[in-house]
């Protein structure tokens, strides 16, 4: 016969495998069976857990990095020769929007739409299209506004300076 206290060991067991098996979402019936579903359990939440931690690592990266460089992306519109061109940076300098406008006429592109804001950070999302350049692709479109940041930048920083 069982003693008192190993059934209340028995019955303190099956209470945690319960405990277990919902926690789990297990179906199993046997006490190994959960206990396995359960260490596969554990495998898939450290999985998460590393899945988040990279996700928190990049996105923490990416806000350094925006905070510092500004961003510009281009995309090729269906239209030949026409580019959707968004710059954004969290720092705003005396002519920054004209510097961009100026690339876009060196390029041979004309501005067909654009939304601008010059406030604390500068913003701008433009659609150009060419008028006289025909082979021309979205990387050299965005190394042109890029140079064109830099260069307001760099020139806004020394003026700071002076």
């Amino acid at each position: 016969m069982m003693s008192r206290e190993r059934k209340k060991q028995a019955a303190a067991l099956q209470e945690k495998l319960k405990i277990l098996r919902s926690i789990t979402h297990s179906h199993a019936l046997s006490n190994t069976s959960i206990i396995m579903d359960a260490s596969a359990y554990i495998k898939e939440l450290k999985q998460k857990v590393v899945r988040l931690n990279q996700e928190i690592a990049c996105a923490q990266d990416a806000l350094r990095h925006k905070s510092s460089y500004p961003t510009v992306t281009v995309e090729t519109l269906g239209v030949q020769g026409s580019f959707l061109v968004n710059v954004f940076s969290d720092k705003s300098c005396p002519g920054l929007l004209v510097s961009v406008l100026e690339a876009f006429d060196e390029l041979g592109l004309s501005v067909l739409q654009a939304t601008a804001s010059c406030a604390d950070s500068f913003r701008l999302e433009a659609v150009g299209g060419e008028n006289v350049a025909d082979n021309m692709d979205e990387h050299v479109v965005k190394q042109a506004v890029l140079k064109a940041v830099r260069n307001c930048s760099e020139s806004g920083s020394e003026q700071d300076e002076e």
